[in-house]
């Protein structure tokens, strides 16, 4: 599992890669170009693992990103782009790039190729794959919500990626407007009363699978917050 920024123009494309890198365990947000790629990054506060960043962006384009990012030791990155003859592909890994995949590329390639990076990367050890909290235990890649008790419990996608986000960051309030910035959930909540909806779910879930422990907790006015210790291996 990694954080991963996704920084393309075209909005239904940044949104497939977003949902299909989500729906394997990836942590995903987008950006439209350099200047809001640069936002986020700044917003965030620390490095994503990997940018998947398209080339012909508006503003400065993909090239000189990976150039000024390689330069000051940033994240991974890999080059999207139209052009996909060997001299574009050469050009762009000279420039920084450690991958270089021609668009329109399959989703399970590209998964492949997140993959295969973040291992030379050193970023990708197999960690973060099974999370443990309260006698619960969280598949990530099978997505299998298992209780105490030995239950499982099935999540829909928006419940899996809510839970996801909290157990990422045990202990931290997740305001509401900040799970909706999130590339994977946005394309599951909509607004503030579709993730009081989720979470409302996956509460009563958990209550079913446990005991008295109360794992979310809501922070009046703000969001939600992971109450108990979490072990990800």
């Amino acid at each position: 599992m990694a954080d991963i920024l996704v920084i393309d123009d075209d909005p239904g494309i940044r949104e497939l890669m977003a949902q299909y890198l989500g729906s394997h365990g990836h942590s995903v947000d987008t950006a439209e170009d350099g200047l809001d790629m640069q936002r986020r990054m700044e917003a965030r506060g620390s490095d994503y693992d990997l940018l998947i960043l398209d080339v012909m962006i508006p503003g400065e384009d993909g090239l000189s990103i990976a150039r000024r990012l390689a330069a000051s030791t940033g994240p991974a990155i890999i080059l999207l782009s139209a052009m996909g003859d060997d001299e574009d592909r050469i050009r762009g890994l000279d420039y920084g790039a450690d991958d270089y995949l021609a668009k329109p590329c399959n989703p399970r390639e590209l998964l492949s190729r997140v993959t295969a990076v973040l291992r030379r990367q050193g970023r990708a050890t197999g960690g973060g794959r099974i999370a443990e909290f309260a006698g619960w235990t969280l598949d990530m890649v099978r997505r299998e919500l298992r209780a105490p008790s030995g239950m499982v419990q099935t999540l829909t996608e928006g419940e899996f990626l809510l839970m996801r986000a909290l157990l990422e960051r045990p202990g931290e309030v997740l305001e509401r407007e900040e799970l909706l910035q999130q590339g994977s959930l946005r394309s599951q909540l909509s607004d503030d009363r579709s993730i009081d909806v989720q979470m409302s779910r996956l509460r009563r879930k958990l209550e079913r699978g446990g005991d008295d422990v109360q794992l979310i907790r809501t922070v009046r006015n703000r969001g939600y917050r992971f109450d108990v210790p979490v072990a990800q291996h």
